[in-house]
């Protein structure tokens, strides 16, 4: 997603550098060494620590679950660098891409219901609406978009310099200005575009706000008492948090952009929620409490997802697999927004972890590290 410079005074409005551009969703991830299998307990809290005193990141938080559902949370760095306030002990932070998750549940939940078909063209439930250069809702299947095979372009690439307040049809109607990346089937390709539709779909067959959904399928469901879906024109995080940053150009001076619209991140990367709430929500997932077993084993049929998620990467719906260095897989997704990076996993057996920067990140040892700190959690 793209990357803020600086302030409009009164309008509170932002403005982002195009040449900041980039994806809601996780970047590129190379590969990492295994931890040691004989790491100490402090495994976690070292990787943290050198997140914030290697890579310059401002602060680093993270939530671990082990086998029996016991969960520690660790932070590191500073929390506001205008004061020097601590890191509140899981906080709030802008989730990003992690939204995707939360949105393909709530989608497979009404494919349960018989209210969604898997199968069934997009234009079903948006008649006439999807029409662009090689762009046709009546060739796009809903698993298309929640596997980001539907060739729809990505409109984040294309809002230009303003982060302001979006509604979701003007976020549809940017990309649709745009050609097809590729017949629907025919490929595999990251587009926020795809969960914009998929949140347009939930709203069409429910007749109920995307955010309200969610709520009720599954925040109050399984009690992430700490998640939200802002509401239109919130730019600040309600409860503790750490602040955001973003440095740009590279070598130029850390800029807090905490307060920002996210409207344009909408149902691909709008939520807000804590390091402990995704675990929460990951495991209770994967333990089939949010969905039939049906409809999870649906979400875990997977392609490869490499270019987007690194080494061994594959995409389900929504929902992402990573090899881990000890053995078996992660799922998660992870997330970036201006100010924050995400990276976590749960495992089949109960394990599961979430990291957080509070550093948009563009640097490959950075995010090394961040990816490093997961495995070290998961592993050690």
């Amino acid at each position: 997603m793209r990357d803020q410079t600086g302030r409009w005074q009164g309008t509170r409005r932002r403005t982002l550098p195009a040449a900041a551009a980039v994806a809601i969703g996780v970047m590129t991830l190379g590969a990492v060494a295994p931890p040691s299998a004989a790491a100490r307990p402090d495994a976690v809290q070292r990787a943290l620590n050198v997140l914030v005193r290697d890579d310059g990141i401002p602060a680093a938080l993270a939530s671990v679950q082990n086998h029996d559902g016991r969960t520690r949370t660790y932070t590191a760095g500073v929390g506001d660098l205008a004061t020097g306030s601590k890191v509140p002990r899981d906080g709030q932070v802008r989730i990003g891409s992690n939204t995707k998750t939360f949105v393909a549940v709530v989608v497979l939940q009404l494919v349960a219901e018989g209210k969604i078909g898997l199968e069934t063209m997009v234009d079903t439930y948006l008649p006439n609406l999807i029409r662009g250069d090689g762009i046709d809702g009546r060739h796009i299947k809903v698993r298309q978009l929640l596997q980001h095979t539907s060739g729809l372009p990505n409109y984040s690439n294309y809002l230009g310099d303003d982060v302001r307040y979006y509604a979701p049809r003007e976020l549809l109607d940017t990309a649709l200005q745009h050609p097809a990346d590729f017949a629907p089937g025919k490929s595999w390709k990251y587009s926020n575009t795809n969960y914009v539709l998929a949140g347009l779909i939930v709203q069409k067959v429910t007749g109920r706000p995307l955010a309200e959904e969610i709520d009720r399928r599954i925040i109050n469901r399984i009690g992430l008492h700490h998640t939200y879906f802002p509401t239109p024109g919130e730019m600040t995080i309600r409860g503790p948090h750490p602040h955001g940053y973003l440095r740009n150009p590279a070598n130029g001076p850390l800029r807090d952009i905490t307060e920002i619209d996210p409207s344009w991140g909408w149902a691909a990367g709008q939520l807000i929620s804590t390091n402990s709430d995704l675990t929460r929500f990951f495991t209770a997932l994967l333990a089939g409490h949010l969905l039939p077993s049906a409809q999870l084993a649906q979400m875990r049929s997977t392609v490869p997802a490499e270019a987007t998620f690194g080494p061994g990467a594959r995409y389900g719906l929504g929902l992402v697999s990573r090899p881990l260095p000890c053995g078996g897989l992660s799922w998660g997704h992870g997330g970036s927004f201006p100010g924050y990076e995400t990276r976590g996993g749960a495992t089949d057996d109960g394990r599961a972890t979430n990291v957080t920067v509070t550093m948009q990140l563009t640097d490959e040892t950075a995010r090394k590290s961040l990816e490093h700190t997961v495995d070290t959690a998961l592993c050690h």
